[in-house]
């Protein structure tokens, strides 16, 4: 509690006509976001990365996540200056030419996550109660819906924060059973390998962490808090502490998506072991490390499968109704369209699905290649006076985003390019 006190004090702002108040109250964008990049497809793409190849591609987990701190960090700047989400700002600031076909893959996209999100939820209720993938399936969107019908941002926050809370505390749990080559690990953060018929896996890695529905769901979630008619003293405050959040809640998911690799690495890549499935990950996990490991898998799994299905859902219908200028709003019925646009495809996929996970890995790597066209939406957005003022981006901001665009194309290209080979 000390150590709490020590840190609302020191983070303590006065903003006028606000009151007293501290970062540790604007947690919360950034946690709803958090749980996006930690979904089933993620579990996918990371599992297979740390059972093919060891530690040797922590590296792509450290550089999505560099990129996901700026890129969402600058999302959020977007709502609380503009008091919109990136979905209305880019209808109302571009012509329908441009707007309609970027969102309307922007929408595809929260398709594919919400497909995915669907999928894991489906695996995971399969391990634990032996249902039918279909019936699981069912159940998950089932629950997403109610969810997002009968409870406002605020419970959803909690919610959420407390799937990743059981998340994190899954994969602390699991990797206390195994050992990790913890000096092979700290190797792989730092240095960029590409091995092998990596490409895919790497590929699947930063769509399923830099996701684009998340970029639309940051700026909707800070504009919902409608901070921009605080006045100019307030935004500023809260700017300063939105990076808090961002860093904290980033930071988290950098922290789960590694703890993926390295339990993989210390398990399956070290007695050599493919995996082709989730249920196979967890079924071996029993005999490696013990009885529990693969309740626990499974138990964070399905959190992991509720709560981004969640996030999916709302920014798929975040992003549908900025198409028509408006703001997110699940009472609302553009919204409640929007939210059913990107659940009942994504459900009706899951019907049709064979082998289930390279769907989810095929999923995220759909992510990446649409990735590109938001970022440089978003990056023209708040790089424009006309949209964001004096708070536009400044020579070194903008320089940084555009480095970060310039990264995720020429990776695409790379994909197309061993893909082709």
């Amino acid at each position: 509690m000390k150590l709490l006190t020590q840190l609302q004090n020191r983070f303590r702002l006065k903003a006028e006509g606000a009151g007293a108040w501290n970062p540790l109250r604007h947690l919360g964008p950034g946690l709803l976001v958090t749980v996006g990049f930690i979904d089933p497809g993620n579990w996918a793409s990371n599992v297979a990365a740390g059972a093919s190849h060891g530690y040797t591609l922590l590296w792509i987990v450290t550089l999505s996540t560099v990129m996901l701190i700026l890129l969402q960090h600058n999302a959020a700047h977007l709502g609380i200056v503009t008091g919109l989400c990136l979905s209305e700002s880019a209808t109302r600031h571009t012509p329908a030419w441009v707007s309609r076909p970027v969102l309307g893959t922007a929408v595809l996209a929260a398709i594919a996550t919400a497909f995915a999100e669907i999928l894991g939820g489906a695996i995971a209720l399969g391990m634990l109660f032996r249902l039918p993938l279909k019936v699981g399936a069912c159940l998950t969107a089932a629950v997403v819906a109610g969810l997002l019908l009968w409870n406002s941002y605020r419970v959803l926050e909690k919610v959420v924060v407390g799937f990743v809370s059981l998340i994190g505390l899954a994969f602390l749990a699991e990797l206390a059973m195994v050992h990790t080559h913890w000096s092979a690990a700290a190797v792989g953060w730092v240095r960029p390998t590409a091995g092998q018929g990596s490409m895919v896996l790497i590929m699947s890695i930063l769509g399923a962490v830099v996701m684009p529905h998340n970029l639309f769901l940051h700026s909707e979630f800070i504009q919902s808090r409608q901070w921009n008619l605080q006045g100019e003293e307030a935004i500023r405050g809260h700017l300063r502490f939105e990076l808090f959040d961002t860093l904290f809640s980033m930071g988290a998911g950098w922290a789960i998506n590694s703890a993926m690799i390295l339990l993989a690495a210390a398990t399956f890549h070290r007695h050599n072991l493919a995996v082709t499935t989730l249920e196979q990950a967890a079924s071996m996990l029993r005999p490696m490390v013990g009885p529990a490991a693969g309740v626990i898998f499974a138990v964070a799994l399905l959190c992991a499968g509720l709560a981004s299905t969640l996030t999916a859902a709302m920014a798929g219908g975040s992003i549908f109704a900025g198409i028509f200028s408006q703001p997110f709003d699940v009472r609302g019925a553009t919204s409640r369209a929007g939210v059913l646009v990107t659940l009942v495809p994504a459900l009706l996929a899951v019907f049709l699905v064979t082998d289930t996970f390279r769907m989810l890995i095929l999923s995220q790597m759909v992510l990446s290649i649409q990735l590109p066209i938001t970022i440089l939406l978003q990056v023209y957005l708040t790089s424009s006076r006309k949209v964001m003022g004096s708070h536009a981006n400044d020579l070194l901001g903008g320089s940084l985003l555009w480095t970060v665009a310039t990264v995720v194309i020429v990776l695409n290209l790379m994909l197309f390019w061993s893909t082709l080979g």
